[in-house]
């Protein structure tokens, strides 16, 4: 499944292919023993989480040097997909569950990642700040604005994979933020093809 990278992203180098190999492989071992992603998709890794995180690699130009906040983190997805993608780019990994913070963190030594760190944190806590911020599936979209309320280098600038109907969230959002906001909406079936695909979405959210 994925040397289908590669009709994806034909840029792709061999030595991020064989990264994205090795954590094909290594990720089912972990999460028998650390419960990271559902048990019950494990066997649909590539498309429902490495792929679905790579759609951000897609829609958005990561920038060398920036440093990105995947917030709730999780299992490390989209954040260690994306650093494998984006070598030159910082990533720092915060999830506030310990366990599966020291397992993400196994999972990036094995993958010898340099551009990331793990943090076993919530993000209102972090000492730094960030140019940009990724999420998949943590929390309300308001949520996550107030989480970062302090935190932006310059600007605020938000990534987030989310499925479904959305409008009401949006609504809230735009009713919680004091000033304009824009909101871009992406679908990823523009990028993959395929049923878990139909309803999910890439939402950027700038100020």
């Amino acid at each position: 499944m994925v040397t289908e990278l590669k009709k994806y992203f034909p840029e792709i180098l061999p030595e991020q292919l064989k990264s994205f190999e090795i954590l094909n492989e290594i990720y089912p071992e972990i999460n028998s023993l650390v419960n990271l992603v559902s048990r019950k998709n494990i066997e649909q890794l590539f498309e429902q989480h490495i792929l679905h995180s790579l759609s951000i690699q897609k829609f958005h130009y990561f920038k060398d040097d920036q440093n990105v906040v995947d917030i709730g983190t999780g299992g490390g997805f989209p954040g260690i997909p994306l650093a494998i993608m984006n070598p030159n780019t910082h990533f720092h990994l915060v999830d506030s569950i310990g366990k599966k913070i020291r397992a993400v963190q196994e999972i990036c030594d094995t993958l010898e990642l340099k551009n990331v760190s793990v943090t076993a944190a919530r993000v209102e806590e972090m000492p730094m700040k960030f140019d940009l911020a990724i999420v998949r599936a943590v929390a309300q979209s308001d949520k996550l604005f107030f989480w970062m309320k302090k935190k932006w280098v310059k600007r605020p600038h938000m990534l987030m994979l989310k499925g479904g109907d959305l409008k009401e969230e949006m609504l809230t959002l735009r009713q919680s933020i004091h000033g304009k906001i824009i909101i871009r909406e992406k679908a990823i079936t523009d990028y993959f093809p395929g049923a878990f695909f139909e309803t999910k979405k890439i939402i950027e959210i700038t100020k």
